[in-house]
């Protein structure tokens, strides 16, 4: 019984392994038909890749060690996506093309169905390690896989993607009226010229914006590339290596709401206050919100700029001059001020600046002076000329009117007379000592006013002389060769 069972399972196991080998036939054979109906290229690509997999794609592609790989490379701007002028950073999406000879990948077109290209995956093949020196991003790789045309005299075309985040020194200084320069510079990380030689491919030795799309906040004025050789102390081989510079300008349009017509409305709020009264309290209450409106705008600027930027933007340092005048011209007003309420406890303005503020620039800035300078004077009795009076007399002169006798002594006349000389005197001296207040005061007052005048006149030309430099700057750096395409 146990010999049946084994004989069965032998018959078994040679008709399952006899159907398992009819399959696989039938499927080499379905796979040789698959390769005889399709065309050549299949073939012709698994055979390059085989190929290259037998001889490894670790070092160049050269016959001879002494000869070098000739490396065409362009470079297409599709877009700008980012200026980070804060961080120094300019992020692009560009198109790398590459050019190069691969003795490993020729072959003959007559066998092949006269194929004259085909496409191979990158990661097959030897790549020229041509990179951005200037890289800034945290990512190790910066190219998107892409497939390599490679043509039958053995001559590749690659053209990959690639997101580029370079360091580029941005100045800030005229912002936002400024332009900045990029320059990215590629070349071989590890071979020296003698070994991988990059020259521009030919007719492309600039940027080619032949895709580029508009960025809504710069605009390119300048694009242009040239070829470096380094030589360094350490190694007599050239190190070359190509680099593409691209100027561009920004649009000030948005900056123009948020910053600048703001900022020119405020000024003609800072010239107001020059003309308010330095003992009003609105004087005050005017500076301290334009004050804090210019620091406002400050902050928005600091925003927009690095912290340690090398250069102060202009616009920055015309907020902090306008806080500056606007401080002055708030401790003069608060000094009036004091010096109003105060009174005879205040001193009066040194001598020099008298001179100076009171007698010439206030005539010369138009600020009247109603200083009483005459000195005052009460007549002790009203009526006729005062002759001097004798009390040792009791007669006098002949020609002296005659009164009629009366009971009062001439002593009580003589005590009434001098109390009421007493008491004029004492509004005399009353009087003067209010007039010398209000002169004081009033000396003041016009050092505050004549002082406001002054910082006004300096802010008006200052302002004046800056927009006429913006001006002249902005007619200078647009050249009629570049209007044009600085609209494009």
């Amino acid at each position: 019984m146990a010999a049946i069972t084994i004989i069965v399972w032998l018959l078994m196991s040679v008709v399952v392994t006899s159907q398992k080998t009819k399959k696989e036939s039938k499927e080499d054979k379905d796979f040789d038909d698959e390769l005889n109906i399709t065309s050549k290229e299949k073939i012709l690509v698994k055979r390059l890749i085989d190929r290259y997999a037998r001889m490894g794609k670790e070092g160049r592609p050269v016959v001879n060690t002494s000869d070098a790989v000739r490396v065409e490379f362009g470079l297409s701007l599709i877009q700008i996506l980012d200026v980070d002028v804060k961080d120094q950073v300019l992020k692009t999406n560009v198109w790398y093309e590459y050019t190069w000879s691969d003795v490993l990948l020729k072959w003959d077109i007559e066998q092949y169905d006269n194929i004259t290209d085909v496409r191979i995956p990158s990661e097959h093949i030897w790549l020229p390690d041509i990179l951005l020196y200037n890289f800034a991003d945290d990512r190790l790789k910066e190219q998107r896989n892409a497939l390599v045309v490679v043509s039958h005299d053995g001559s590749l075309l690659w053209m990959p993607q690639a997101i580029l985040r370079s360091s580029c020194a941005f100045n800030t200084l005229y912002f936002p009226f400024d332009e900045q320069t990029c320059v990215l510079k590629f070349g071989s990380w590890s071979y020296n010229g003698f070994k991988l030689d990059i020259h521009f491919k030919q007719g492309r030795d600039k940027f080619d914006l032949m895709d580029y799309i508009e960025n809504n906040e710069w605009t390119i004025i300048e694009n242009e590339g040239y070829r470096n050789i380094k030589m360094y102390t350490c190694c007599p081989e050239p190190y070359p290596d190509l680099k593409f510079k691209l100027v561009f300008r920004r649009r000030v349009a948005f900056y123009t709401f948020i910053l600048i017509m703001p900022c020119a409305l405020l000024s003609l709020l800072t010239m107001v206050i020059f003309w308010v009264p330095p003992e009003s309290p609105a004087k005050l209450t005017l500076g301290m919100n334009i004050f804090l409106a210019f620091f406002v705008l400050l902050l928005l600027l600091a925003e927009s700029t690095p912290k340690a930027a090398s250069t102060i933007p202009l616009i920055g340092a015309y907020f902090c001059m306008n806080m500056i005048m606007i401080t002055l011209s708030e401790i003069l007003a608060c000094v009036v001020a004091n010096m109003h309420f105060r009174g005879v406890r205040i001193n009066r303005v040194p001598k020099c600046m008298r001179v100076f503020m009171i007698n010439y620039m206030a005539r010369v800035l138009c600020v009247r002076d109603q200083i009483f300078e005459k000195e005052v004077t009460i007549p002790v009795v009203a009526g006729q000329p005062k002759k001097r009076w004798n009390a040792g007399r009791v007669g006098g002169d002949s020609n002296r009117p005659q009164y009629p006798y009366t009971d009062i002594s001439f002593a009580q006349v003589l005590e009434e007379i001098k109390a009421i000389r007493d008491l004029l005197e004492r509004v005399k001296e009353k009087k003067a000592k209010a007039e010398e207040k209000e002169k004081v005061i009033h000396e003041w007052r016009v050092v505050g006013l004549v002082t406001d005048r002054i910082i006004f006149c300096f802010y008006l030309v200052t302002n004046c002389v800056g927009l006429m430099i913006i001006f002249i700057w902005q007619i200078k750096r647009d050249p009629p060769h570049l209007k044009g395409f600085a609209e494009m």
